[in-house]
Parts: C-alpha cells; structure tokens; sequence
C-alpha cells in the first residue's frame, strides 16, 4: 500500500486528494454517480448556475476539434432555486468537496447567487467570470481587473464560504486578472477556463456551432494552460486551481509543478468516465517516481532554466 499523501489544500478547504470534477463536464454529479463513487475524487464543481433558468444556446451547439472540442452549451441550467432544493442535497451527501460555480450577467446577480448559497452546505463558490458562450456578463466582465475585483469583494463580502475566481484565457495578461481577484479577497483562482474558437463547416459555408464561436477544450490547450497557471502562481499569493486539457496523472505532477494547488478535470471525463479514479490510483506510483513522498511538496517546484 502507498505512503504518499494525496491531501491538498486549497486556502482553508483540505481536499483528500488533488482531483476535483470540473464545472460544465459533471453535470450535478448525478450521472457520474453511475459509474463510480464520487466520495473517491477530491471535490466536485457544479454545472454553472445561474439566478434564473437558462436554457441554454440553440443547436448545434457542440463540436469535434483537432486535439479536443469545441462548445457553446451557453450555461443551460435550471436556476439556483432549483438547483439548491434538488440537486445540492443530494450532492452535498457524496462524501467529497461541493463547490457551486455561479455565473451571471452583472453584480447583481453574482450577489443574489452568493446569498442565495449560504447555509446550504457548500464548501466553495467558484465565480465564473470566464464563459466564452454567453453574449453578456461572464466573459466582459472576466476581461477587466477593476469588474474582477469589484465582483468578488462584494461575493466575498457576504459569502459564508471561500470564494474562488474562475479565470479566461482570453485576454492579453492573465496574471493582472488573478492579481485583481486576489485584491477583491478572492480565497483562490481556477484556471483556465476555455479558449474562444471556431470551426466552419465548408459545404453550407456556416460555422458548425450555431453561437458561431464556442470553448475550445482538451489536450491541445493543456500547453496554454500550464503557462497561464505559471504566470499566476508568480504573480499572486494566493492558491491556484489548474484546470485545461489534463488528461493523465503525470498531467496532474506537470500542473501541480507549475503552480497548482489542486485541479480540475473536464473534457477528459467526456471521453471516459472513469478518468479520474483511473488518474488518483495512478498518482501514487507517478509521485514515487519523482521521489516526493505527498501532492503538496511539489506546488510550484518547477525549476525554469
């Protein structure tokens, strides 16, 4: 049996292990439920969720991308009222970390979220100030230092959990978003969330997403993301949750390596449900090889030339 220690912390949250489900691949958890316990993984995020329902941007609304996938589901879900009397319960007796990303189309709305989750059991919100499918909030915001800041001081201010700031790739220097997350009292930053692109179907001339763009995901951003989660562990104080194109446990060393507390897991688990279990056993023997005797020694221990 294996000595290594796979606890992490992120902030004040201890997770039993590194791997965390990542928002929009997971659903609510419920079907995933099917395939294994979930008590196995280190902490699940939410499908994103807003004040009202959403149902989503119209078909198609998914597609094939070299190296990953292309979406613009456009945070379909049934609003939060719904969500905390139906699907929290049930999640929160799981036996493993719930964070809830909540996303919106102004302050406003990230407040009424952030009130809306206190006392029902939670143990993170996650901000989704990052999604490329919507026309208005998430995106615009997640692109300005000064809406990042001023969105999470007021989340923070009134949210009985930590709060974590889910971060976009598409925008010029990363690391001035985590800095302003991290004045706003963010508790931690996820990154990062997808890449804006696009395909085109060349018979009807048409891009094949009917949002015309959509998040690019999978192994192919995996590179982007290492460096964004580098850049960031330079630039603030505070914990980083990885996330892009993991597919591996060594996946998970190389991003732990670069700067990351934890990480999140998404595309992946579309390809193979049991990715993840499949990774934490393997993270051990991973771990051995490098000689590091626990997942937290090796936070931000990669050695630039």
């Amino acid at each position: 049996m294996s000595t290594i220690d796979l606890s992490c912390r992120v902030g004040d949250l201890t997770c039993k292990n590194p791997l965390i489900a990542a928002s929009g691949t997971f659903g609510f958890g419920r079907e995933m439920s099917r395939f294994f316990d979930l008590g196995v993984l280190g902490g699940v995020v939410s499908k994103g969720v807003t004040v009202k329902e959403r149902r989503g941007n119209p078909p198609h609304r998914i597609a094939e991308a070299p190296g990953g996938m292309l979406n613009a589901v456009g945070l379909q879900n049934p609003g939060i009222e719904k969500v905390i009397k139906e699907d929290l319960p049930w999640l929160i007796k799981q036996d493993t970390k719930v964070i809830v990303n909540a996303a919106g189309d102004d302050l406003g709305d990230y407040v009424k979220l952030a009130e809306a989750l206190n006392g029902v059991g939670i143990d993170a919100i996650e901000l989704n100030l990052s999604c490329p499918n919507v026309k208005t909030g998430c995106m615009a915001i997640g692109s300005e230092p000064a809406l990042i800041e001023e969105v999470t001081r007021a989340c923070k201010e009134i949210a009985d959990v930590p709060i974590w700031v889910k971060l976009t790739p598409n925008v010029t220097h990363i690391g001035d978003m985590a800095k302003a997350a991290e004045a706003g009292g963010a508790d931690a930053v996820s990154l990062i969330n997808t890449l804006l692109g696009m395909r085109i179907d060349i018979r009807t001339k048409r891009p094949v997403i009917r949002n015309n763009t959509g998040g690019y995901s999978g192994p192919g951003v995996f590179p982007v993301a290492l460096r964004m989660v580098h850049e960031c562990f330079k630039a603030v104080n505070i914990p980083i949750v990885g996330l892009g194109g993991i597919m591996s446990a060594e996946d998970v060393v190389e991003m732990m390596l670069a700067g990351a507390s934890a990480v999140q897991v998404g595309t992946a688990t579309l390809l193979d449900p049991y990715t993840m279990p499949t990774m934490i056993e393997a993270l051990p023997s991973v771990l051995e090889s490098i000689g590091a005797t626990s997942v937290s020694e090796i936070v931000g221990q990669m050695r630039p030339w």
